[in-house]
């Protein structure tokens, strides 16, 4: 049986094309994540930079509360 974890799971790249969808840019690259804005909620906020690998859920409710975007 899959867990309901592994059907929400998303990888960075993505996060990135939904977010640009929605109107959010890249702002700078920091040491280790992203920073993006969001004119939904006028925030910058820090994406994780690992590609091809999947973004923990636990982030992707941080990344939605601050940008405003449903993932």
């Amino acid at each position: 049986m899959q867990s309901q974890n592994k059907q929400n799971a998303m990888k960075v790249n993505e996060l990135g094309r939904k977010l640009k969808a929605a109107g959010c840019w890249f702002v700078k690259h920091g040491k280790r994540h992203d920073i993006w804005f969001s004119p939904i909620t006028n925030k910058h906020f820090p994406i994780p930079r690992h590609g091809a690998k999947e973004v923990p859920n636990g982030t992707l409710s941080t990344i939605e509360n601050e940008s405003g975007v449903k993932l």
